[in-house]
């Protein structure tokens, strides 16, 4: 029995021996090929016995296997298969396209173009633009001022009590600096039809007392509107006196140089205002017409004598407004022929006019009584108004209705006083 045992299991060995051979040889023969290329015959020995299973299944594919050739299965790119239709291509660029650019070029890029046109062009324009009217804080501007009266060469602040200053006016009454003589403010007019490239004229407006530059010179006594209406190239400077107040004082434009410093600053603002930066030097060159009614008399007598510039002035127009300094008025006729002077007044200042007026026929000044023609250099005007017209509405009629437009018409009708008619009179303003 153990003979039978070995017998069957020797056999059994045998047999699981040759399972294993017969199993192992294959597999080892496939993992020695995964490590090497194939072989290229074998390859075409493997696509030839695969076309001819072809056959057997679909003879129409028999007749293109018949003349196979590697062109046949793999055919060379055909010109429209290299390159995509137009429905399928994408956006072509240049090298350009990748180049950083700034804002302001991308944006003209997108602009529209605009076809050129042959036709006649219409010639450019100015835009039209308004009168401009606003008010201008400067330095050299009348008030603040802390220096000396020089009536008396003392403190023009005179007055204290506890931190607050003030000045004792001529009358006695005592008018407080925080509140009379603390506004440096100018009322600047530019007319919409002034033009800085055309020969021009800056009127300076000392107003009389009891006034400000709003109410009085701007809304009642409608001096910005009188120079507009004029339609001469003319702009106005009007600074702000004592606020309100029955008092003359001059503040910065006693001090020597006082006028100067005051159109020096003015020129830049005007400037700056009218949008042109550089007409600076036009403003600071341009003549000057000083306009000084009632109590404005005292500013206007002290700029002529120690402003700086008189030779700039070229005309000076009182509205009854010869309460004093006579000698200082007829001291700058004298010696200014190429300028002219004009004194308008009523009852009031009557005496003090026919004063000067014999002061000047003394030096050999001819004086006319009359308005009636106009300006030139060397021209000197008294004008006595009647009855019926009244001291507080002076400014708007004197001899005529809005005297100060009378005077830039007749001004600038004489070319000698360097000045220019730009606009044609308002109608409305005429009958105002």
């Amino acid at each position: 029995m153990r003979a039978d045992r070995t017998k069957v299991s020797g056999a059994r060995g045998r047999v699981l021996r040759i399972v294993l051979i017969s199993t192992l040889v294959p597999m080892s023969l496939t993992l020695v090929q995964c490590g090497n290329a194939p072989n290229p015959t074998a390859l075409a020995a493997n696509s030839q016995a695969n076309v001819q299973v072809v056959p057997k299944t679909s003879p129409q594919v028999q007749r293109v296997a018949s003349g196979d050739s590697f062109e046949d299965r793999f055919p060379a790119p055909q010109f429209k298969e290299r390159f995509p239709s137009p429905s399928e291509s994408l956006l072509q660029r240049q090298m350009s396209d990748f180049s950083p650019k700034r804002a302001v070029q991308q944006k003209l890029e997108q602009a529209p173009y605009k076809v050129a046109s042959l036709a006649p062009q219409v010639p450019y324009q100015r835009p039209p633009r308004e009168d401009l009217t606003t008010l201008v804080s400067m330095k050299s501007s009348a008030f603040p001022y802390f220096g000396n009266n020089p009536a008396s060469d003392a403190p023009f602040l005179n007055i204290s009590k506890g931190d607050r200053r003030g000045h004792r006016s001529y009358s006695g009454r005592v008018f407080w600096q925080d509140e009379t003589y603390n506004d440096s403010r100018v009322l600047v007019h530019v007319p919409e039809h002034f033009d800085v490239r055309k020969p021009g004229v800056i009127v300076v407006f000392f107003h009389g007392n009891g006034a400000t530059l709003e109410r009085d010179v701007r809304d009642r006594q409608l001096v910005p509107q009188q120079i507009t209406d004029s339609g001469a190239n003319a702009v106005l400077l009007a600074p702000q006196m004592a606020v309100d107040a029955a008092d003359s004082s001059a503040g910065k434009f006693w001090q020597p140089g006082g006028l100067k410093r005051f159109m020096e600053e003015s020129a830049n603002h005007l400037a700056q205002l009218t949008g042109d930066p550089n007409s600076a030097r036009a403003f600071a060159n341009m003549p000057i017409v000083i306009v000084g009614y009632s109590g404005g008399f005292l500013p206007t007598a002290w700029s002529l004598e120690v402003g700086g510039i008189s030779d700039r002035v070229r005309g000076v127009v009182l509205l009854d407004a010869v309460y004093g300094e006579m000698d200082k008025f007829a001291s700058w006729i004298e010696s200014h022929r190429n300028g002219f002077f004009v004194s308008s007044y009523t009852h009031y200042t009557a005496r003090r006019d026919r004063e000067l007026m014999s002061m000047l026929r003394q030096k050999g000044i001819g004086v006319s009584e009359d308005m009636d023609g106009p300006l030139r250099p060397g021209s000197v005007v008294f004008v006595e108004t009647g009855d019926g017209i009244t001291h507080r509405d002076y400014v708007n009629r004197a001899w005529t209705q809005y005297p100060l437009k009378d005077v830039l018409v007749k001004m600038s009708a004489t070319p000698a006083l360097a000045l220019t008619r730009v606009a044609a009179t308002s109608p409305s303003g005429s009958n105002r």
